[in-house]
């Protein structure tokens, strides 16, 4: 007798293999943006840094104003460069949310994930491979440039006059965990508006459009996370130029300012990341869920 042998079972997609190679440009240009950074801010932690501190101090030990020269130039050039570099670090977040909103978008409205669903890949495990493997590579690439941006304004701060406070805005999310956690929350806003969406231009736009709002939010809570300190009367004058002050007022005409001291830096940073990553944790459950209505597939 003829022994039947069960058919082997298909294997499983690769779907990590698929993804990259789906979006092979997109990689090739992240790649691009973080090189041309990184070579920007190893120029602003080096030479551009030193030549715009000697600039200060010639300007410093200036005497006699009507023969006092520096190289004005160079405290520009710092600036500028530093401003367009922070810019861009910062705009990280809003790039990964445009770029997975209108990629699940594209998926779902031309059919590609119905697709990939019926090629030995569960719906759960196809979104799964989709926030995991973005998310792996924009943490890493993100705080890279973070690492990069902190030294390039460790290079200017006690050195440059016009050097940014560590409380400025684009300063301090650009210098430390704020801006992976807010960038992994850009990635899960546009996944969840291109689920929600089905639809490219739409899921990218309304990606950009929450994780703005996300960004607004933090900005107003920001001074709230971490208990002030408050200066009244005259050591209110007295404050050093590294305190973020956030409330002014008088109590019977006296005087008084709460504020954040420099020492205040991490508590902020770590209190910001962890709500940042527990607004990204809701979002990413939103997506299982948009999911979960779409298909009616819960199974891994």
């Amino acid at each position: 007798m003829t022994t039947l042998t069960a058919p082997a079972p298909a294997p499983r997609a690769h779907l990590t293999r698929w993804l990259l190679r789906l979006h092979r440009p997109t990689l090739y240009v992240w790649a691009g943006l973080l090189l041309a950074a990184a070579v920007l801010l190893l120029l602003l932690r080096g030479p551009l840094a030193d030549a715009a501190a000697d600039a200060w101090r010639q300007y410093d030990s200036c005497t006699d104003w009507r023969r006092c020269t520096y190289d004005q130039n160079a405290i520009l050039r710092y600036k500028d460069w530093y401003n367009y570099a922070t810019l861009a670090v910062a705009a990280v977040p809003f790039l990964t949310a445009a770029w997975a909103g209108g990629a699940f978008g594209k998926e779902l409205e031309s059919g590609t994930a119905k697709l990939a669903w019926t090629q030995s890949s569960t719906p759960v495990r196809w979104l799964a491979v989709r926030l995991a493997v973005p998310a792996a590579a924009v943490a890493a690439g993100t705080a890279l440039l973070v690492w990069l941006h902190h030294l390039a304004w460790a290079a200017g701060d006690d050195r440059i006059d016009t050097a940014k406070q560590w409380y400025d805005v684009w300063t301090f999310h650009t210098n430390g965990p704020t801006l992976p956690a807010l960038a992994l929350c850009g990635l899960a806003a546009g996944a969840l508006t291109g689920l929600l969406s089905r639809r490219t231009l739409p899921a990218l736009g309304l990606g950009l459009l929450l994780t703005g709002a996300v960004w607004t939010a933090t900005q107003l809570l920001l001074p709230r996370l971490w208990p002030t300190r408050t200066s009244t009367g005259k050591a209110f004058f007295a404050l050093p130029n590294s305190s973020w002050t956030v409330r002014t007022g008088k109590h019977a005409e006296v005087p008084y300012g709460d504020y954040h001291p420099a020492s205040h830096y991490w508590p902020l940073q770590l209190t910001t990341t962890a709500l940042l990553l527990a607004v990204t944790a809701l979002l990413t459950l939103g997506c299982f869920l948009a999911l979960r209505r779409l298909t009616g597939k819960t199974t891994a």
